[in-house]
């Protein structure tokens, strides 16, 4: 046994490392709890910077500790010269270092470098820039060196076309650099933004359209810059069809232009006495200033939601004071002014007229397909022919089927319904856990062409039967419908969005599994309703029907909640008017 090294057993060894840890703690909390009491007694010293800093060299994210950090420097700008707080702030960055050396991706260092930099009497930007540098071919998805670097080049002034540079060589390197693609999209717009076009002439509505506002301005790209775009991105997604980042920067390529703020629809009716007014997007009236002028004269009205859940919706509603538009002899003219976007709508109810609406017959161009840029077809073709020639080599590639979804949208929604279809449900086939997105999405299409339709046909009466869909949207492009059949679909809820159909009268939704009737509010003019063989399982679901004044049929054959003993009597005091009530 003479001359072995003595091996101490596992026990041993784990007890002396708990021995050591509880005396690093203790220190710890020592130097924590000496922190805490300098600060609570307003000491900014020498001492706070040292206590400080062997806390957050172990531990960096702690951030009452670097609150305390940044009060002392503060403190120490106004009791030492220029040249002195500039020593101080470049040992503070040398400190920050070590840090980041601890936790690259540390909020509190990432942050206090931020501040440490501002401060500095002179600052070495390029010195930032190197760091951030270093710091992303370590991790090129360290996005708080890429925000810090974002401000540093701001604060320096780095070229614009210098930064698209350092895209181009992070993304040669790697396409799946998604931050690299995400930074290049922000810098694209600045160096090559699109060229201003002359406004188009006003869409055919009973009334003029209002000239376009002089805030209007575009985040698009030049036409030129864009295809230098396309051909960069499809190398990238042409050599690994199965990485995102290059997918999701073709789809910001293909454009996302918000639809022009207005006024869409003004709907007056002389039995409610009542105005509504659908907008391009949720406002809210209370701050966007909206005035009602009637034959002249300016309301005090009151602007309310078609439901309380909404603070900001497409649709708002106002009630007249009774008697002022009930007499069918006389004729009105009713004045919708959107002050802040000094917008407004005009829409006469003429006499003998019950009701009246004023709204724009908008194309499916700018009612849908804006979501898309409206690039010349010929470019969009192009791209929707190189999809299609990946797709042939990889046809289970979920990022080219929804690509090639969203660009026959963008070129014929209508014309490609079958293909999108087809398309969806393969999707739904090779990417099974995003099936439920997958069918929200196709459901949302299904009701755009719906849309569409109508809008080609001028009617008011929406059917979308059988179509598989999972969820309803655009509903306030159905402010002026009356008639609505939803039957034999997957729906599980009618969502409070469906008070936005302010002239519904009937309701046809069986066959489906709804169990929610929340969008039934305040429906003025509903009266029928038809919910065979739905899971509606309580009496309280129903609720939202009693708040609906002209309800007087209602079909509630094949739910559950017809099991329930004394249902039918519990309805009738619900529902005191319906009278034809089957289940």
């Amino acid at each position: 046994m003479h001359g072995r090294v003595k091996i101490k057993s596992t026990a041993q060894q784990e007890e002396e490392k708990k021995k050591e840890r509880e005396k690093k703690l203790k220190i710890y909390v020592a130097a924590r709890d000496a922190c805490f009491s300098k600060r609570k007694e307003g000491i900014l010293d020498e001492e706070g910077i040292q206590l400080t800093q062997q806390l957050l060299s172990s531990n960096p994210d702690f951030a009452t500790l670097w609150n305390y950090r940044r009060e002392i420097l503060t403190h120490l700008e106004t009791v030492r010269e220029e040249d002195a707080v500039q020593k101080i702030y470049e040992a503070e960055l040398s400190f920050l270092e070590s840090c980041l050396k601890v936790n690259p991706k540390s909020y509190g260092s990432w942050h206090h470098r931020g501040w440490v930099s501002t401060r500095l009497p002179r600052p070495n930007w390029a010195r930032e820039l190197s760091l951030c540098d270093l710091c992303l071919s370590q991790d090129d998805r360290n996005f708080h060196c890429w925000d810090y670097r974002r401000m540093v080049v701001k604060m320096s002034g780095v070229p614009v076309d210098q930064e698209l540079q350092f895209t181009d060589r992070l993304i040669g390197s790697n396409f799946s650099n998604y931050s690299s693609w995400h930074y290049r999209s922000t810098l694209l717009p600045l160096l090559h933004p699109e060229s201003p076009e002359p406004p188009e002439p006003c869409r055919r509505t009973r009334h003029a359209s209002p000239p376009p506002s002089p805030q209007t301005h575009s985040h698009r790209v030049c036409e030129e810059q864009l295809l230098k775009e396309y051909e960069l991105v499809q190398n990238a997604f042409f050599t690994d069809p199965n990485d995102q980042s290059a997918w999701f920067y073709y789809r910001w390529l293909l454009g996302r232009a918000e639809r022009e703020e207005m006024i869409s629809c003004v709907y007056v009716s002389r039995e409610e006495e009542r105005v509504a007014v659908a907008f391009s997007g949720p406002v809210n009236p209370k701050s966007v200033g909206l005035l009602l002028v009637l034959d002249g004269m300016p309301q005090r009205v009151e602007w309310r939601s078609v439901h309380p859940r909404f603070k900001h919706s497409p649709v708002w509603i106002c009630d007249l004071p009774p008697g002022t538009i009930s007499d069918l002899n006389n004729e009105h003219n009713i004045t919708v002014h959107w002050t802040e976007k000094h917008r407004h709508r005009d829409c006469a109810l003429y006499t003998g007229r019950t009701e009246s609406w004023c709204r724009d017959s908008a194309t499916d161009q700018e009612l849908f397909r804006s979501e898309l840029s409206v690039e010349k077809t010929s470019v969009l073709q192009s791209e929707l022919q190189s999809c299609n020639q990946l797709q042939e080599l990889e046809p289970l590639n979920k990022w080219c089927l929804l690509t090639i979804i969203l660009l026959m949208r963008a070129l014929d929604p209508l014309g490609y319904e079958k293909e999108t279809l087809a398309h969806f449900q393969t999707l739904k086939e090779v990417d099974s856990m995003r099936c439920a997105y997958y069918g929200d999405l196709c459901s949302k299409f299904m009701i755009e062409n719906t849309i569409l339709k109508m809008e080609y046909a001028e009617v008011r009466v929406f059917s979308i039967s059988d179509k598989n869909l999972t969820t309803l949207c655009h509903l306030d492009q159905l402010l002026l419908v009356t008639h609505i059949n939803l039957s034999s679909n997957q729906l599980l809820r009618l969502p409070p969005q469906l008070a936005m159909l302010q002239c519904l009268e009937v309701l046809e939704a069986d066959n489906n599994s709804i169990q929610d009737l929340d969008g039934l509010y305040h429906l003025p003019r509903l009266e029928e309703v038809v919910l065979k063989n739905n899971k509606i399982a309580k009496l309280a679901d129903l609720q939202p029907l009693a708040s609906c004044p002209k309800l007087t049929r209602l079909d509630l054959r094949g739910n559950p909640v017809t099991q329930t003993a004394n249902i039918q009597s519990e309805l009738a005091e619900l529902l005191p008017s319906v009278t034809d009530l089957l289940l």
